[in-house]
């Protein structure tokens, strides 16, 4: 059984297709964007987590976090 997809003329409440869901812009991932992206508050102790995970895991650090 297949899940009806939401009429283009139904508004603003439907649904964003996933060819556009993504988690980066290409830009550089930094600290603060994986602190926020894991739902912490911005404190030195959570920008170091941060710092050590972008080291060991570069910038895909974030997609793990995303959709």
């Amino acid at each position: 059984m297949s899940t009806p997809q939401p009429d283009a003329r139904a508004g603003d409440d439907r649904a964003t297709p996933d060819d556009l869901l993504h988690s980066r812009t290409g830009t550089e991932v930094s600290a603060e964007d994986l602190v926020l992206a894991a739902g912490r508050d911005v404190t030195p102790e959570n920008l170091d987590w941060a710092r050590r995970k972008l080291a060991e895991e570069g910038p895909a650090a974030i997609d793990k976090l995303l959709p």
